[in-house]
């Protein structure tokens, strides 16, 4: 009788696999058949789209709400940093404003004609820049007819470009602060500081670099990265305040013995074609 049992159990056990099986077979051929999945692998598949769907729900909305918090801030942050701008650039105006005002009247109670300073502006365009000499010269539409002069200086967009060298009726040649000639293309400058501007000569330009080149420099000592180069307006051919540059750094020369200041120019040296003339009205200057 025990004998009997233990065998029954085989049989249920032999039976349950084989069914199984079965049932397997039966699933596997019926998704190769058919377009779409069981009934029951349908349901458990839209059971677990739905649970899924409502806990990704909460989450995607507070990851949005942190984006939309975020660019808000950023917003706020960047119009804070605009209206302080603002309020700087007003106050540049107010102040300049004042400046000009007492800088006229002294003037009138010093009875003086023109200062370092002072001048005037012609545009003209360039007529022609030949490749072989692209770096050195060019010439403009503007002459004799227009007040230009020899010596003057021409800048373009915000930085100085170089001078006058020969002046026609109605056309001039200008010479480039990025000129190989370094004889002749050289502006009296100064280093702005905080509390007293370092003088020099912009002498040469280096063509490795893109840099111009500062020379006999009285003092280097607190001379920083940076710092903007102007016109001194010494030898009375250049007024003083035109941009050249900012301040790149400083090197020694092959031996050793004296320190050049590389300048960043202001001006595209490579590419323009309108430039301005500056008509200094220094008495005696051009």
């Amino acid at each position: 009788m025990q004998k009997f049992f233990s065998n029954k159990k085989l049989i249920i056990l032999m039976i349950l696999i084989i069914v199984t099986f079965g049932l397997l077979a039966v699933t596997v051929n019926i998704r190769d058949n058919k377009k779409t999945p069981p009934v029951v692998q349908q349901v458990g598949n839209d059971v677990v789209s739905v649970v899924g769907g409502v806990f990704a729900y909460p989450t995607n909305a507070v990851k949005n709400a942190t984006s939309e918090f975020s660019d808000l801030y950023n917003t706020y942050s960047e119009n804070k940093r605009l209206k302080a701008r603002i309020g700087e650039l007003a106050q540049n105006k107010a102040k300049l404003s004042v400046v000009q005002d007492e800088n006229k009247k002294l003037k009138q109670e010093l009875k003086l004609d023109g200062t370092l300073t002072d001048y005037t502006t012609v545009n003209a365009s360039v007529l022609t820049r030949s490749p072989s000499s692209w770096q050195s010269y060019l010439t403009i539409n503007r002459g004799q007819t227009s007040g230009i002069k020899k010596d003057m200086p021409v800048m373009s967009g915000k930085g100085l470009i170089g001078r006058i060298i020969e002046v026609d009726k109605v056309s001039a040649k200008v010479e480039l602060i990025s000129t190989d000639n370094e004889l002749n293309d050289k502006f009296a400058s100064e280093i702005l500081g905080d509390s007293k501007n370092i003088t020099g000569v912009v002498s040469r330009y280096d063509s490795s670099t893109g840099d111009l080149v500062m020379e006999n420099v009285n003092s280097t000592k607190n001379i920083k990265k940076g710092q903007s180069v102007i016109t001194s307006g010494l030898g009375g051919l250049t007024p003083r305040g035109l941009y050249i540059g900012k301040v790149y750094g400083i090197k020694k020369d092959n031996y050793g013995m004296t320190n050049s200041v590389y300048i960043t120019p202001a001006a595209e040296l490579r590419n323009f074609t309108v430039v301005t003339v500056i008509k200094s009205s220094v008495s005696g200057g051009n």
